[in-house]
């Protein structure tokens, strides 16, 4: 029976040197940008070689497969792939590289469908680079380790997002593939020549099932994990997959995607960073979650509405603001909720079910676009966020009224 080995840190925050923490951070730049440089225009581009929304909503969700496939088993082998983490890193990379290359290659709708599968095989390597780099803090620093990390996502993931219709515009659709191949190899350099935290093994183990079990059984990992798995599907609806279809229908073109992304991830990136230094008390994170899903609802139902950049661009303004919010705090409340051993298969658990909203929000918005219109897309996404909200008051009444409890 497989058996899993804690592991705690040995070195304080300041046992790394300055460049160490560059050089990892310099490939984490790279891994989300080698993956999202093409994300603005993916399905303006797909739309442009043929596919139907059907199969463009499809393709848009395929990201999320391997990640269900990959992360929750990654977080919960985290100990045992203890000697193999950077190396997995390093795959990501690679895996990065070939889709890209796949996408250069070929338009048949299979070969396209293979490409992105192996992004998500590259997301789902983020497990090891969460955990990789929170070794290099003592215990007590590890959420400003991850509060690091998901502001420089959120950047790179701006970065690209923000160039990508310039580039697509001036230079034609293969060129941010061209880019990403690039990113992937520098990115995969970069990463097999970072400095690894050494760790003492101690032998307190436990066997993988009896993890499993004792995982699902965390109070409020489900629930925080349902949350996410709403907004993941809002975000991979709206920004990540129709609302640029949307404004091409508006005669935007390639370049003034910029306004739209800009629009999109400056307020979010704020609202994330500014919980760096906020701390949201508990008893009212279920009530700013509540406020965040609501706005978000009301200003995806009013996206049809619109019939200019502007104004389209100043509600996703408020989104990504709202968005900015929830995913850090249901995170924050997953490793809240959880034991200390538990808290990598926690993570694993929480990063692969919430991808099933990539995979399925999409995929359902493809469908609903190819036979109802785009339009029906917006009205669904907010009917989700509406529905995330109404949960969270369901549950906050009920504890308030049975044990004055918080979320």
């Amino acid at each position: 029976m497989s058996v899993l080995h804690k592991q705690l840190p040995i070195y304080t925050k300041n046992s790394y040197a300055k460049k160490n923490h560059f050089l990892f951070l310099s490939s984490v730049f790279f891994f989300w940008f080698a993956i999202y440089i093409y994300t603005p225009v993916f399905g303006l581009y797909l739309e442009n070689i043929g596919f139907s929304y059907n199969s463009i909503g499809f393709i848009l969700g395929s990201y999320g497969i391997t990640q269900i496939l990959f992360r929750f088993p990654l977080g919960i082998l985290s100990d045992l792939l203890h000697g193999m983490r950077r190396y997995l890193l390093v795959l990501g990379f690679v895996m990065a590289l070939i889709s890209c290359a796949l996408f250069l290659i070929s338009e048949t709708f299979y070969i396209i469908l293979l490409a992105r599968l192996l992004a998500g095989i590259t997301a789902s390597m983020w497990v090891m680079a969460t955990i990789l780099y929170s070794n290099y803090f003592s215990k007590e620093k590890s959420s400003k380790a991850m509060s690091i990390l998901q502001f420089l996502t959120v950047f790179s993931q701006f970065v690209s997002m923000a160039i990508c219709g310039y580039l697509v515009e001036y230079f034609g659709w293969e060129i941010p593939f061209w880019i990403g191949a690039v990113s992937a190899l520098l990115g995969g350099i970069l990463a097999w020549n970072i400095k690894e935290a050494e760790i003492e093994r101690i032998t307190e183990s436990k066997k993988v099932f009896a993890i499993i079990k004792m995982t699902w059984h965390i109070p409020q990992l489900k629930m925080m994990t349902f949350l996410s798995f709403i907004a993941h599907s809002l975000l991979f609806i709206t920004i990540f997959g129709f609302s640029p279809m949307y404004a091409a229908t508006l005669g935007v073109k390639e370049g003034s995607l910029l306004w739209l992304t800009s629009a999109f991830f400056i307020p979010h990136a704020l609202a994330t960073f500014s919980l760096v230094f906020i701390k949201v008390k508990q008893n009212y994170v279920s009530s700013v979650l509540i406020c965040c899903f609501t706005v978000a609802s009301l200003f995806v139902f009013f996206i049809p509405y619109t019939n200019n950049l502007f104004a389209l661009s100043m509600l996703h303004a408020v989104i990504g603001l709202s968005l900015g919010f929830v995913f850090p705090l249901l995170l924050g409340q997953v490793v809240h909720h959880s034991p200390g051993e538990l808290k990598m298969s926690a993570m694993g658990f929480h990063q692969s079910f919430y991808a099933i909203g990539i995979l399925t929000g999409p995929m359902f918005a493809g469908y609903i676009a190819e036979y109802l219109g785009l339009a029906d897309v917006f009205y669904f996404t907010a009917l989700l966020s509406i529905i995330a909200a109404i949960l969270l008051i369901t549950v906050k009444m009920k504890r308030l009224t049975n044990t004055n409890g918080t979320l």
